[in-house]
């Protein structure tokens, strides 16, 4: 099975105890890790467990019902399931991944757009990521052991050196140290195009 963040982390739900589905999708929620995977539609969450019981990493071990529910399917993790959990965490952490976060693509097309424009949004992007941060910070349990956070302390980090780098390039643009125009443009195309 090719692997996906979100296959990831049903894994490793199952691997801390057997769940159904709904419940799987509330501990991602209640542990901030729908930042890290997309659950804002459950259906995403038992389409990807469906994958993981076709392909034999997990697999429904029972029904529960709580009071006023619905009778619900438990799943579990295979042993399969936790040999894939692990080879994709031995493949992910030593390699990084080739990714195409959507930024960069806007960062390359700024010349359609004017430096005071350009200066404005990527101000407001400083307010975002800066409130982000906040978010991140304050969303820890005190006393939690630095293990269980190391992806927020990683996500910070990265926030954290965007939102310091693009303060400085809204400091460019609002300096005029850096700009562009239509002619400036027009240039360097004729000569690099």
């Amino acid at each position: 099975m090719k692997r996906s963040p979100l296959a990831m982390v049903l894994l490793a739900l199952l691997v801390e105890a057997p769940m159904h589905p709904y419940r799987m999708q509330q501990v991602i929620k209640h542990r901030g890790q729908d930042q890290l995977v997309n659950v804002a539609q459950r259906n995403s969450v038992y389409q990807t467990l469906d994958r993981l019981v076709r392909e034999g990493l997990a697999r429904p071990g029972g029904t529960s019902r709580e009071a006023g529910r619905p009778e619900r399917t438990v799943y579990e993790i295979t042993d399969e399931g936790t040999a894939a959990l692990r080879r994709w965490l031995l493949e992910m952490l030593p390699e990084p991944a080739r990714e195409f976060p959507e930024f960069p693509v806007a960062l390359a097309f700024l010349p359609t757009l004017s430096p005071a424009e350009t200066r404005e949004l990527l101000a407001r992007r400083v307010e975002t990521l800066t409130a982000r941060i906040a978010g991140i910070e304050a969303q820890a349990p005190a006393g939690l052991p630095r293990l269980f956070l190391i992806e927020d302390e990683y996500r910070t980090a990265l926030l954290r050196t965007e939102r310091d780098w693009l303060r400085g390039l809204v400091d460019d643009l609002g300096d005029g140290s850096l700009t562009w125009s239509r002619e400036m443009i027009e240039e360097t195309l004729a000569r690099f195009g």
